[in-house]
């Protein structure tokens, strides 16, 4: 998981979860130490995320919202966000503001499926949703410094549920 790879020998301070979706990840970090806005789209998966988050007793700031058509209130030390579906054309307004969510010397943390999925999967979405990280990369201003940008191999399970190596698109960048 690229979250826990990424995120465990941070320092624990504010994060946002930008589509957090039913809270995962908000979850894990909350969870961490880290106080959390956990933002998304969708108010129901807010709903399903705050009742998660009560459940384990972790407290967590909820935020619906589209990051990709407004920026993100305040700033963070971290910025993270994991396979959103967002059409090619709002990406880069989207990078943009999760980027500029980021407090100096925090991280941005930005992962999604990997164009080199493509042959493998019958994914006829991902030339729409997809991005590599060089792409989120070219988004990015002269006051980052690019700790990682790969494609990273992992397990899954393949459509007839065989098991098969897929690729994420991996983006860990901290603001100077």
């Amino acid at each position: 998981m690229a979250l826990v790879a990424e995120v465990a020998g941070l320092r624990p301070g504010t994060a946002l979860d930008a589509g957090a979706g039913e809270g995962g990840d908000a979850c894990w970090l909350a969870a961490r130490g880290w106080q959390v806005t956990a933002a998304d789209i969708s108010g129901v998966a807010i709903e399903r995320a705050a009742k998660r988050a009560s459940e384990r007793g972790l407290a967590l700031t909820w935020l619906r919202a589209d990051l990709a058509t407004a920026p993100a209130p305040g700033t963070y030390d971290l910025v993270t966000t994991h396979f959103l579906h967002v059409p090619k054309s709002e990406q880069p307004s989207l990078f943009r503001h999760l980027a500029a969510a980021v407090a100096p010397g925090g991280t941005l943390l930005v992962v999604g499926h990997d164009f080199s999925d493509m042959e493998k999967l019958p994914r006829p979405d991902l030339l729409e949703y997809g991005w590599s990280a060089q792409q989120v990369a070219a988004t990015l201003g002269a006051d980052w410094t690019v700790e990682v940008a790969e494609s990273r191999p992992r397990a899954a399970a393949g459509p007839d549920g065989e098991q098969i190596t897929i690729h994420d698109a991996v983006l860990r960048a901290r603001r100077d």
